[in-house]
């Protein structure tokens, strides 16, 4: 029971001692600061003027004969699109028929399959292909290898 009344008391006097601050600071005037008050390291200095310009700074574009250039957009062109190959069908002995492969888009050099394209083409075509495939391990292994 003490405990609480010393926190309690501890709050209220906590909260009068902001209010009294928060009375006095809205009480006391204030003014702002002109530029002849305070210091501004952007501020030039009077007697200091660059003789010539920055060294780090690129000088300014004139056109010959003082024409405005004109800006000249190229065209937009399409990338040229890799050809679709179709590599051989792929007999499945298990099932006895032979399924044919899907088109490959490759993107190695020149449009060619890599071994991870021809990973993923064999893993979709035993999944398109179901219970055709047979066993579907041994369908994407011979498709890899193929």
């Amino acid at each position: 029971m003490r405990r609480a009344y010393l926190t309690d008391m501890a709050f209220r006097h906590a909260s009068i001692v902001l209010f009294g601050l928060v009375a006095i600071a809205t009480v006391l005037p204030t003014h702002a600061q002109t530029d002849d008050e305070r210091y501004s390291i952007m501020r030039p200095e009077n007697d200091a003027k660059p003789a010539r310009p920055e060294p780090w700074l690129a000088p300014r574009y004139q056109s010959p004969r003082g024409t405005p250039q004109h800006v000249v957009i190229p065209r937009k062109t399409s990338p040229p699109q890799p050809k679709a190959q179709v590599p051989p069908p792929l007999y499945v002995p298990q099932t006895g028929q032979t399924l044919p492969n899907l088109p490959t888009i490759g993107s190695g050099p020149g449009g060619r399959e890599t071994y991870q394209d021809r990973a993923a083409r064999c893993t979709h075509q035993s999944g398109v292909y179901g219970q055709a495939a047979g066993d579907r391990n041994a369908y994407i292994g011979s498709c890899i290898n193929q």
